[in-house]
């Protein structure tokens, strides 16, 4: 029997759109288009993301990839980057829909060391039953450590486990882990029918 219900962050609890921090902090198409590559789509995102690097570390080797022109720009980005992170439509009723039908609700999040700043906009940590960030355990989903790792360290049953992400390579290693997976894509209406 289905018991407790894991949600991603990005783009499930929190918009993720890098778009929003390069239309406002970036002056010219060039300039987008070089940020978006090297710093959200380079190998710093994601290191910080497995906590080799905290947010304020990405800046110096990112900056060694970019024209010295939009370096301005380039640390207003990794400064300001989750101005994005507000919560998806939806999400904060449905977490609370969740909790009042009786399910026990996580977080299973890939993200960096800021999370713990701006997920307040959302709500209080406190108010999950459990939050598992990458950057905190150096673990990152695909992973099977890092499911591995929240079912150990809140004694959950992967068989009693709905898994919720817009990644359909997340959902698909909770899956083969034993847990019940949902590919989000911006809609809780199919949720709410399957868990209500």
């Amino acid at each position: 029997m289905l018991q407790n219900i894991i949600f991603d962050m990005g783009n499930v609890l929190l918009t993720f759109d890098p778009e929003v921090p390069l239309a406002r902090f970036c002056h010219s198409e060039e300039a987008k288009d070089l940020i978006r590559k090297e710093l959200f789509q380079g190998p710093e995102w994601i290191m910080g993301d497995q906590g080799i690097l905290r947010n304020d570390e990405r800046y110096e080797p990112v900056s060694h990839r970019i024209p010295s022109v939009y370096h301005k720009e380039l640390a207003d980005c990794v400064s300001h980057w989750d101005i994005c992170m507000k919560p998806v439509p939806g999400a904060l009723s449905f977490c609370q829909a969740c909790k009042d039908k009786g399910y026990h609700i996580y977080v299973l999040s890939n993200a960096d060391n800021t999370f713990h700043d701006y997920f307040q906009r959302f709500a209080q940590e406190s108010w999950f039953d459990g939050v598992i960030v990458s950057s905190d355990v150096h673990m990152i989903k695909p992973e099977p450590a890092i499911y591995r790792h929240l079912l150990q360290t809140f004694s959950l049953h992967p068989e009693e486990c709905f898994f919720i992400d817009d990644r359909p390579e997340n959902v698909k290693a909770a899956v083969s882990l034993g847990m019940q997976g949902f590919v989000f894509q911006n809609d809780f209406t199919p949720l709410r029918k399957l868990l209500f």
